[in-house]
């Protein structure tokens, strides 16, 4: 009897240590790869998840918030222990965050606000984005016409830019000396549309545009192509610290960059998705604090890690950091640029 004791406890012993060392399956529902944006947090997250012995499990949404709410509830049916969403469409998807919610399944929404009380939201200070971008595109042009690219509607993230850049210009607006002469949302944050809204502010105002606050680079540099088609080049803003973006800031074309360190974002995410996977409450992740700046107020525990401005001054930050390299920063670049010579 006692050694069918012991065989049954060393059988339930090996079952128990296999499990373990299965880890936690945590599914992460992306909402569009294509965008270059992304390439940096999907190996930085994957890299966390398992080299903790966790299984990482990816999906595409291809830009389709449909196909995400599809992607979500089978992940939900897969019994997966954690979700990572970065939505597409807070709205389209929200059926099935308040199903996984149900089911017990901890949510991470990543860069992009889902307000729900069981999902713990991790970004960057976007207000404080937008408010980067506005300062040092104003600092270079004080007063005048300004024209505003603004991302998708359906993302929070598009309203605290905008919030941020509202904080900056707002008594210039109020006082007169700025002028905002359009300023409208781009589906999708596409650089086509982010073009087409470009080029029919420029056709409304007679190419009288002295400023520009876009809310991306890719949208940025649409709007930058628009602008020399014109004849023009002004002081433009963008955000994400694209190489791109940051060779157009080394030629002199856009003035700023704010570079998100999609790394450590990523990083974060993987473990504080581990944890949720684990069973740790949201409420005793380190460093997590209540946010209740979404349209409805709801309060969803975040961490909001801190952005980095990048100018001609300052672009030896991204090439020191190995975001990217000097020769794909500097080329082409302006003689005064100190990081390229």
């Amino acid at each position: 009897m006692r050694k069918l004791i012991w065989v049954a406890a060393l059988a339930l012993m090996a079952l128990t240590s296999a499990a373990l060392a299965e880890g936690k399956k945590i599914g992460v529902a992306w909402g569009d790869l294509a965008q270059p944006r992304w390439r940096w947090d999907v190996t930085a997250m994957r890299s966390i998840i398992e080299r903790s012995g966790n299984k990482y499990i990816p999906v595409d949404a291809g830009g389709s918030a449909a196909k995400q709410l599809q992607d979500i509830e089978k992940m939900i049916v897969d019994g997966v222990d954690a979700i990572v969403i970065q939505a597409v469409d807070k709205d389209v998807i929200m059926t099935a965050v308040e199903r996984a919610a149900e089911r017990g399944i901890p949510m991470l929404a990543y860069d992009r606000l889902i307000e729900h009380p069981g999902v713990f939201y991790i970004t960057f200070d976007n207000v404080g984005v937008g408010r980067i971008i506005a300062a040092i595109v104003k600092q270079a042009q004080p007063t005048g016409n300004y024209a505003i690219i603004k991302g998708d509607p359906g993302d929070p993230n598009s309203d605290f830019l905008r919030k941020g850049m509202e904080e900056v210009i707002g008594a210039s607006v109020a006082g007169g000396q700025i002028r905002i002469v359009g300023e409208e949302y781009a589906d999708g944050w596409r650089p086509d549309a982010a073009k087409a809204i470009m080029e029919r502010i420029l056709a409304e105002n007679g190419n009288q545009v002295d400023a520009v606050l876009a809310e991306n680079d890719n949208m940025a540099g649409a709007a930058i192509e628009a602008l020399q088609a014109a004849g023009l080049t002004v002081p433009i803003g963008g955000q994400d610290g694209d190489p791109a973006a940051l060779n157009r800031v080394a030629q002199g074309m856009q003035t700023v960059s704010v570079w998100k360190n999609s790394f450590d974002l990523a990083r974060q995410a993987g473990r504080i998705a581990v944890q949720l996977a684990e069973g740790t409450p949201m409420s005793l992740i380190p460093e997590a604090r209540q946010f209740t700046g979404g349209e409805k107020g709801i309060p969803v525990w975040s961490i909001l890690l801190n952005p980095t401005p990048i100018t001609a001054d300052t672009l030896d930050v991204v090439i020191d950091a190995d975001h990217v390299t000097k020769k794909d920063v500097c080329r082409n670049a302006l003689p005064s640029v100190a990081a390229c010579r």
